[in-house]
C-alpha cells in the first residue's frame, strides 16, 4: 500500500533529512556538453527562479505530479530549445498529461518573462541558449534530488523550498551534479 503524503507532512520532511538519492553513474549524466558556471547562475538569477517556479507551480496544482513528470517535462523542453538553436521551430511536447503541463506552464514561464524584459527595457535580453542552460541546470537539480522512488517528490520539494516560497528544513542533497 501506498500512502501519499503532502509535501509539509512532518514525518516526510524528517524522512528527507536522511534520504539519500540514487546513485548516478557520471556517464550518465545527460547533456554534458551544455555547460555553465555559477557566475551564469547568478546573471540569470530571476530566469532559474521564474522557470523553477513555473515547474513546482504547475506540478504542485496537478494531482498526482511527481519527480518523473518533471523530469520528462524538462527532458522536452532542452529538446525543443536545442532544436530553436538549430534555427528550427519544432515543439517536443511530452505524451504524459503531468509532463505536459509542466511543460506548458514554463514554456509560458519562459515567454512571461521575456515579455517582462521587453516592458522594463524595451528588448528581451535572455537568449535560447540562456534558457536551454537554466532547463538543465533543473535537470541535474532533479538528478541530485532524485531518490529513486517512482513516486518521489524530493527534487519538487526542494524546488517549493528554493523557489515557491516554501517553508521549514532545506531538503538534503546527495552531491554535487550541478556541474560535473
Amino acid at each position: 500500500m501506498t500512502v501519499g503524503c503532502p509535501l509539509d507532512c512532518e514525518y516526510l520532511r524528517e524522512a528527507r533529512r536522511h534520504e539519500k538519492s540514487a546513485p548516478v553513474d557520471p556517464k550518465q549524466i545527460p547533456n554534458l556538453d551544455i555547460r555553465f558556471s555559477e557566475e551564469f547562475l547568478g546573471e540569470h538569477e530571476a530566469l532559474v527562479a521564474t522557470l523553477a517556479g513555473a515547474v513546482a507551480s504547475a506540478a504542485f496544482g496537478a494531482p498526482g505530479a511527481v519527480d518523473t513528470d518533471a523530469r520528462e517535462a524538462l527532458q522536452a523542453l532542452i529538446k525543443t530549445y536545442r532544436t530553436l538553436e538549430a534555427g528550427i521551430y519544432y515543439e517536443s511536447r511530452p505524451e504524459n498529461r503531468l509532463a505536459a503541463a509542466i511543460f506548458e506552464a514554463a514554456r509560458d514561464g519562459v515567454n512571461k518573462f521575456r515579455s517582462e524584459e521587453r516592458e522594463d527595457g524595451g528588448m528581451a535580453r535572455t537568449r535560447d541558449s540562456d534558457v536551454l542552460k537554466t532547463l538543465v541546470f533543473l535537470e541535474r537539480i532533479e538528478l541530485d534530488r532524485n531518490n529513486g522512488r517512482p513516486r518521489g517528490r524530493a527534487f519538487l520539494d526542494s524546488l517549493r523550498y528554493l523557489y515557491s516560497g516554501g517553508d521549514g528544513p532545506e531538503p538534503a542533497a546527495s552531491g554535487s551534479l550541478i556541474l560535473p
